[in-house]
């Protein structure tokens, strides 16, 4: 049986994800629960954080690697942003120490673009990046991260080059749940990213972005004079909130440049709909996998 050899902890606003791991990256034990930031500012992050360590009965000289909201400036210890263009290395370096442990905790850094046009920032998706390009670090490409705020991320030879957030997920929620459109898309079903109306709307808006507002309206004039269904109503949502993303992460890139698509579930699945509809060329990651393989680069850095 492999020896564990550090604890990897993705701690995200409301998510806590914790894995026992070997240095081959075996993973020995895991644990999961919506302790993440919010709840641990209450409760106490070293308590959150060892109560999961007695739970697998982690030995307690294991170190513990952390990325994610615990090193935000109102989480566990501040790990500050490492400023872009930077290379991915560049995290491990800005990694902090949380004082007053007995074992060594450390919190790995985010990104931060400073540009005054383009302001963004990052904590968590970093250590995605970092493990989903630990083995592919030549050429151009276009991370794209779906979630409630999207990273898109262009990394050329190993170098984040810069990225943008998208508030596709929460404006989603926002219109389907508390505008107009509410009436329109109620009792739908689920659907996939081959569901055809969610592919004519990723088209329709890729080559029209500018006409998003008025896209938006025919899903409720067209339920009142024509009868569309609420299924088909909530898929051309979809696709005009994501065609609409893509749209834009193509404004500032080529669009023939690749894409590696961190995801899973079916919110990923929806994006390589997307992205098939499109024919745009990518490839897919487990976004549990990626944030895994980061934490373990990272911590074979710090801890060789």
């Amino acid at each position: 049986m492999s020896e564990p050899a550090f604890i990897a902890v993705d701690w995200g606003t409301t998510s806590f994800r914790l894995w026992l791991m070997s240095r081959s990256g075996a993973v020995l034990a895991e644990r999961r629960s919506s302790e993440g930031m919010t709840t641990a500012m209450r409760t106490g992050f070293a308590e959150v954080l060892q109560a999961h360590l007695d739970a697998i009965g982690a030995p307690e000289d294991l170190p513990v690697l952390v990325c994610g909201m615990a090193g935000a400036r109102q989480g566990w210890v501040e790990a500050g942003y490492i400023d872009v263009p930077a290379s991915l290395s560049s995290v491990l370096d800005g990694a902090v120490r949380v004082p007053g442990q007995a074992r060594d905790v450390r919190i790995l850094p985010g990104l931060a673009q400073r540009d005054k046009n383009a302001p963004d920032v990052m904590r968590g998706e970093e250590t995605q990046l970092l493990g989903a390009l630990a083995s592919s670090d030549t050429g151009e490409k276009l991370v794209c991260m779906p979630g409630t705020h999207s990273k898109w991320v262009t990394v050329r030879d190993g170098d984040v080059n810069g990225f943008a957030t998208f508030m596709t997920g929460e404006l989603f929620e926002v219109i389907s749940k508390q505008t107009i459109l509410s009436h329109a898309v109620a009792e739908a079903e689920p659907f996939t990213g081959q569901h055809e109306d969610f592919r004519a709307a990723v088209l329709d808006i890729y080559a029209n972005p500018q006409l998003t507002s008025n896209r938006l309206f025919t899903l409720r004039s067209g339920q009142l004079l024509h009868g569309l269904a609420a299924t088909d109503a909530k898929a051309r949502l979809s696709g005009i909130m994501i065609g609409l993303e893509i749209a834009g992460a193509h404004s500032t890139a080529r669009r023939e440049t690749p894409v590696v698509l961190i995801g899973s579930g079916a919110l990923g699945a929806l994006y390589e709909g997307a992205f098939t509809a499109l024919d745009i060329h990518y490839t897919v990651i487990d976004a549990d996998e990626a944030v895994r393989r980061g934490l373990l680069a990272a911590a074979t850095a710090i801890w060789p």
